[in-house]
């Protein structure tokens, strides 16, 4: 089976948003991120929990989802009209993650 890049580049774009994290409290956040239209991608880690700034509103989501998903478009977490802007999210892993790896090398 072959799949193209087209075909993958569609199945990043439709990931279920619950695969990616949940909103969070704004309370729980550990940094704020402003998007305008000049940054095209964030970084994020794995577990943190960012209160995002666009467009004058705000939203806040924990990224507690897979541990390093494929890049995908911010606007597939932020709440219907809360960010305009093409901006790529990518998620590394969390501390917590490199972590658990290291005491499972012997």
């Amino acid at each position: 089976m072959t799949l193209s890049a087209a075909a993958l580049s569609t199945g990043a774009a439709t990931m279920r948003t619950d695969l990616l994290g949940e909103p969070a409290q704004a309370s729980a956040a550990v940094r704020t991120l402003v998007i305008t239209a000049t940054p095209k991608y964030v970084n994020v880690k794995h577990g943190e929990v960012i209160r995002f700034v666009a467009n004058g509103r705000e939203f806040v989501w924990n990224f507690d989802g897979l541990a390093q998903p494929q890049p995908f478009d911010l606007s597939q977490i932020a709440p219907r009209g809360r960010c305009r802007y093409n901006v790529t999210v990518y998620v590394e892993l969390g501390d917590e993650d490199v972590s658990r790896r290291l005491r499972r090398t012997p």
